[in-house]
């Protein structure tokens, strides 16, 4: 597996006034497997390369800071991280709602959450270049695969490919030119070399991009960055939580009386027909930048299409079914290990929120309760993130920076 670069968390004032291998599992049962079409990169990295294709002080870790924001919406007043919002803890009824709904969003089970502060937008280009600039990090794109780490994702017996196909790159989304079996995801993703953050669709590094989220990141990239932030990547029903709003029970994360025609003035979604005609109705090709549609009812923007967002869960098809079994789960964490009926040797992160491929005649997943899955070293260009920062860790980093500020 790839190693990832660990940034400890170091506190430090830095001015008073001025101011961070999955072992291979049956599925349960029939009704554990998915027959959904995935508007995902589909197969695996390592199955694509097989077949050739305003603050007053800071808080801070190594080379980061988390700016604290005055709170003027309670008494006492108290910083809150900049940039973030306060997701209040309660329970909902998780899992999936409405005909798009595919079979791994079922069944509806009921889970409770504390409370948590989750970033207002996903992390942008800008952001993410701080992190590199800070440490140097190198993203899993930019690396070239070794055969020994992607051999253990295919099955035993799969010959290596020719070394010219293992050089650096990542999936990009190319639109054809009519309309195709939209069963065969291999007709509009391809594999490209030389892709990554900094080029994420090919075409060379792009100015004026700095307010769009980061993509072509993978899981364990993702991971890197929130751990030197001193946050963490969601958990499953974190995300879903948040993406509804307070509002259980809907199918879409907006009003239920929104006509397809209207759905491009709530997200960044595909228009026309997927997968070779966009007519661009909402003024973006690919991705937008963040926070140019409404937020939700929480403050979150973006929680619909856009770019597809990791969570920290493994994903299983039959995950929920676990659930249920446990009456209302407080605080999942996800399983202990991925099973993808479709790729039973790679494993697999659970990403949601849908993005700017999604289309109501295609995937529709710009549903809360919609799930996808994709190799945790796999990066796409409509594949992004944001974290989460639980209350305990900001108090605790409150409290660390108020006992060096009175030494």
């Amino acid at each position: 597996m790839r190693t990832i670069i660990l940034f400890p968390m170091m506190l430090a004032l830095l001015e008073a006034s001025c101011n961070s291998g999955v072992v291979k599992e049956q599925p349960a049962g029939d009704s554990a497997k998915v027959t959904a079409v995935s508007c995902g990169g589909g197969a695996s990295r390592a199955g694509r390369l097989a077949h050739g294709g305003k603050a007053t002080m800071q808080v801070s870790n190594l080379g980061y800071a988390i700016p604290a924001t005055a709170d003027t919406a309670h008494w006492p007043p108290r910083p809150w991280p900049a940039g973030m919002v306060w997701i209040p803890g309660g329970s909902f009824i998780m899992g999936g709602v409405g005909s798009f709904s595919r079979k791994d969003e079922f069944p509806q089970h009921r889970v409770a959450l504390d409370g948590f502060w989750m970033d207002q937008t996903e992390l942008t280009n800008a952001a993410f270049a701080q992190f590199i600039q800070a440490t140097h990090f190198v993203t899993v794109a930019e690396q070239k695969p070794q055969w020994e780490e992607l051999k253990q994702q295919l099955p035993p017996g799969t010959p290596k490919p020719d070394d010219a196909l293992l050089v650096a790159g990542a999936m990009v989304f190319t639109p054809t030119q009519h309309a195709v079996d939209l069963n065969d995801y291999s007709q509009w993703w391809r594999y490209v070399p030389g892709v990554n953050w900094r080029n994420p669709d090919g075409a060379g590094n792009q100015p004026g991009l700095e307010k769009h989220p980061v993509v072509q990141i993978c899981w364990t990239d993702a991971l890197a960055y929130a751990q030197w932030a001193g946050k963490a990547l969601p958990t499953e029903a974190q995300w879903e939580y948040a993406a509804r709003g307070g509002k259980e029970g809907r199918e879409y994360g907006w009003d239920e009386t929104v006509s397809m025609d209207e759905e491009s003035d709530k997200a960044n979604i595909w228009q026309g027909s997927f997968p070779y005609r966009n007519t661009q109705k909402d003024g973006y090709v690919l991705s937008a930048p963040v926070a140019s549609y409404e937020a939700n009812a929480y403050g979150l923007y973006d929680m619909m299409g856009n770019v597809w967002e990791w969570c920290n869960d493994w994903y299983r098809p039959d995950t929920y079914k676990t659930d249920l079994e446990k009456g209302t789960v407080h605080n999942p964490q996800g399983p202990a290990k991925s099973y993808d009926p479709d790729e039973p040797y790679a494993p697999k992160r659970v990403v949601r929120g849908g993005s700017f491929l999604c289309n109501a005649a295609y995937c529709a997943s710009y549903r809360p309760s919609a799930r996808m899955k994709t190799s945790p070293d796999s990066g796409e260009n409509h594949t992004g993130f944001r974290c989460v920062l639980t209350d305990a860790a900001w108090r605790k980093l409150l409290e660390q920076h108020t006992q060096l500020a009175q030494r």
